[in-house]
């Protein structure tokens, strides 16, 4: 595997550091990959905490081969080889990684080890391909799940980093006709997964939230604190999909059945009807924090994230996930 370009200073300090074995070196130049790769990670796992400790071990494979790099590859094309296969390697071990059928009617499947990904943890560089906001929505990051693991490789190598069919071949030790073949098939099934959305991730795309996104997310906050059932029916649209992970039979296609699903489960009851909320971003994508105070509790707890997709001044899509337990999406435990 051979990258067209001459040793560049991260190749010749890598190199450098191998030879004498010098675990600072490694460090310094490696360092700087890390929050692509976790992405890269994060993309064929769609877990946050998988893909943390997938890029972990990435470094470790990469320091214990590092004799085997010349610098006949850009450095960075060398650890998403390694990151590829380990996660390959992970998902090859785990049964417990592939969407699962809904336990509710008129509901294909769900995708119950999904976490939200906290958007400081994206790659500063504007110029970095993996951030574009299509390749780290949900919808995208699920639809990826209900590809096989060398397929879903496959299809984000050429079409998400968008590395030629003889490279990828060479770092899934695959023929350049499989590559090809695994990519068609793994194309067909993201637009049976993705009815009506872009399909070319490698053209620009906006980073930034709009402002009616950011009204939306206020007007949802407010609906909330206002228990304001109503107002919050008004923000959804007919045929919204809602999930709440990982709680299994919770994925639903319509507004009314999320309605009613949430009022019977005590929404907006006593005991949950005392609500604050803040507004943040995950996965590129608008989101409320929702806290909950519970009788006798003098402070609103943190409760759960609500990432939207969000059409037309509506909610098309609303994913829950339980934030109790974890640190890493960086917001206030309390309020």
């Amino acid at each position: 595997m051979t990258d067209a370009r001459p040793l560049g200073i991260d190749e010749a300090t890598f190199i450098a550091a191998a030879g004498s074995g010098d675990p600072a070196g490694f460090a310094l130049v490696t360092e700087r990959h890390r929050r692509a790769l976790q992405v890269h990670c994060y993309r064929m796992l769609a877990n946050y905490e998988d893909a943390q400790d997938m890029t972990q071990e990435t470094f470790l494979r990469a320091w214990n081969k590092r004799e085997t790099f010349k610098g006949h590859a850009a450095l960075r094309t060398w650890l998403y080889r390694i990151a590829t296969n380990v996660c390959l390697d992970f998902l090859d071990k785990r049964n417990d990684r592939t969407p699962v059928p809904s336990e509710l009617p008129d509901s294909d499947s769900e995708v119950l080890y999904l976490q939200p990904y906290p958007d400081r943890m994206l790659p500063e560089d504007p110029q970095e391909s993996v951030v574009a906001r299509e390749t780290i929505e949900l919808a995208f990051i699920v639809a990826v799940q209900h590809l096989p693991p060398r397929q879903r490789a496959v299809l984000i190598l050429r079409d998400v980093l968008g590395w030629p069919a003889s490279k990828t071949a060479d770092a899934l030790e695959l023929t350049v006709a499989s590559v090809t073949s695994a990519l068609q098939r793994a194309r067909v099934t993201m637009r049976e997964q993705l009815p009506g959305r872009r399909l070319d991730w490698r053209s620009p795309a906006a980073h930034e939230l709009s402002g009616d996104e950011r009204d939306v997310v206020k007007s949802y906050i407010d609906a909330h604190e206002r228990n304001d059932l109503d107002g919050l029916t008004s923000l959804l649209r007919d045929d919204l999909r809602f999930a709440m992970l990982p709680e299994r039979g919770t994925s639903v296609r319509t507004a009314k059945d999320a309605v009613d699903g949430w009022v019977s489960g005590g929404l907006f009851q006593r005991g949950h009807d005392d609500w604050r909320g803040i507004s943040t971003a995950v996965n590129r994508m608008p989101a409320a924090a929702l806290y909950l105070r519970t009788p006798g509790d003098p402070e609103h707890r943190l409760f759960a994230v609500a990432v939207l997709h969000i059409v037309d001044g509506k909610i098309a899509e609303l994913t829950g996930f339980d934030a109790t337990g974890k640190p890493w999406l960086d917001l206030p435990p309390a309020l």
